[in-house]
């Protein structure tokens, strides 16, 4: 018994060492997306198999403006975050928890219809928060959590 025991525990133990290997999850890789913003902050960072999302507005790529439409400032900080994951070869079935702030909570419905549109039958878990103003005038902000 004790002989399969430690054959077993070496076993797991190879193996878990070729994974930590491969997936060094000290190693940091800093997203910067290109944006007219000098914040002192990285879109995302991506540390092992787990990127973590920057909070996102739903700023008009063209113009760095908040757009009078809801539904497109909800699908500008939606393609944002589908960009970020995008740079480390991730897409927007890899969020396993989001973090939705918006400043008028009228608007949830609205949000929702454009983000159901970005994922299939499975959603990440979500929580979405009612917020003091956001910055620029956004009616949304959005953090995440990706894993690989």
């Amino acid at each position: 018994m004790k002989v399969r025991i430690i054959i077993a525990f070496a076993l797991t133990a190879t193996l878990a060492g070729s994974v930590f290997a491969q997936h060094d999850p000290t190693s940091r890789r800093y997203v910067k997306l290109s944006r007219t913003s000098t914040a002192p902050f990285s879109d995302g960072v991506l540390v092992g198999n787990t990127f973590y999302l920057a909070g996102r507005l739903g700023l008009d790529p063209k113009t760095a403006e908040i757009p009078k439409d809801v539904e497109l400032e909800a699908r500008h900080i939606l393609d944002g975050v589908k960009a970020a994951l995008g740079e480390v070869g991730m897409t927007m079935n890899h969020l396993v928890s989001v973090q939705v702030f918006c400043s008028d909570l009228s608007q949830y419905e609205t949000f929702n219809k454009v983000y159901r549109t970005y994922f299939g039958d499975n959603f990440p878990a979500r929580a979405f928060i009612g917020s003091g103003p956001l910055l620029r005038g956004a009616r949304f902000e959005m953090q995440g959590i990706a894993v690989r």
